[in-house]
């Protein structure tokens, strides 16, 4: 065998990729973490209805107007309560994507991994 041989040369590029995948998988937790902790709100009818979601796409609150409560027109409201919530969830997801997309961004390493 000539001087110097095969000495299995993926080693430190091995050593090198593990360390990128546990680099990895930390920014990922700490992504979710703080989209976790994170408080998303949408307002619709000009701020008579609020909605917050958390980044656990748990619903938080949804606060009304009362001026905007009308007994003969329920069906206003319903709208005016589904675009806000609707709104929030939108955020929230808007937020995590953007969040992945930077996350993969970083990981040119492992393309198509996500």
């Amino acid at each position: 065998m000539a001087k110097g041989g095969f000495r299995g040369g993926f080693g430190g590029s091995q050593a090198n990729m593990m360390k990128q995948a546990q680099k990895m998988q930390q920014d990922f937790l700490k992504m979710q973490q703080e989209l976790e902790s994170t408080k998303f709100e949408f307002t619709s009818g000009g701020g008579a209805v609020k909605a917050v979601v958390a980044g656990t796409r748990e619903f938080e609150s949804i606060t009304i107007d009362p001026e905007v409560v009308d007994p003969d027109d329920v069906e206003m409201l319903q709208d005016l309560i589904l675009a806000a919530v609707n709104g929030a969830l939108k955020a929230a997801d808007d937020k995590t994507s953007q969040s992945m997309a930077k996350l993969q961004s970083g990981m040119g390493g492992f393309p198509g991994l996500f």
